[in-house]
């Protein structure tokens, strides 16, 4: 179980309030105005924030102090770009070993055949692709998305929420979603939390 508990941090007179738990497979969506500290958590939680008061913990183990590099998590955001001069696969191998087969994961994602293909030849819908390649293949057991698929067309959009709880169920993965759009929460989501006044409260159970 991945717990968020009492975590608390301050920021420019106001203090952000968190509480939160996650099955393993279970997908949480959080929704909220802009600037009302949903990207906070997810920096929390990661490691490039350090909280003011409480804990994160991961499958019975306090994450709250470790350093970034040994937190198994990935992070996909909105505008994750990818280096346009590299192919998908090289790409999809920056940060990983140049043996490891990417052969499955591309063929998750609808990317059989692009391994070849400039960054700058690819989609929107296909970037996106690369880069959740990419996050995936860390093998981390923490996903992480802030508003990732938020500048797809429709089709695009669906398609990756789709593969996001796929993939979320398959790995038995903790998958925390940020986004505006109520449509995505109520697709993709085990769980729904709001930002509201600098808390995170929790909306309703959706059973999947």
């Amino acid at each position: 179980m991945l717990i968020v508990k009492d975590l608390k941090y301050r920021y420019d007179g106001i203090t952000y309030e968190y509480n939160l738990e996650l099955d393993r497979g279970e997908i949480a969506s959080i929704m909220g105005g802009s600037g009302s500290g949903k990207s906070t958590l997810l920096d929390l939680i990661s490691g490039f924030l350090k909280a003011d008061f409480g804990q994160i913990i991961v499958d019975h183990k306090d994450i709250t102090n470790l350093p970034i590099r040994d937190r198994d998590i990935s992070i996909l955001f909105q505008h994750d770009n990818l280096f346009e001069h590299l192919s998908v696969k090289e790409n999809i191998q920056i940060g990983l070993k140049k043996d490891k087969d990417i052969s499955k994961i591309l063929k998750e994602l609808g990317l059989e055949g692009f391994e070849d293909k400039k960054a700058s030849m690819l989609s929107g819908g296909e970037e996106q692709r690369v880069a959740l390649a990419r996050t995936l293949l860390r093998g981390d057991k923490i996903l992480l998305l802030d508003e990732p698929f938020s500048a797809l067309d429709e089709t695009n959009r669906l398609k990756m929420l789709d593969l996001i709880k796929k993939i979320t169920k398959e790995k038995n993965l903790y998958t925390i979603f940020i986004t505006h759009n109520k449509e995505d929460a109520d697709l993709i989501s085990d769980k729904r939390y709001t930002m509201k006044d600098a808390k995170l409260i929790p909306s309703f159970l959706i059973k999947n």
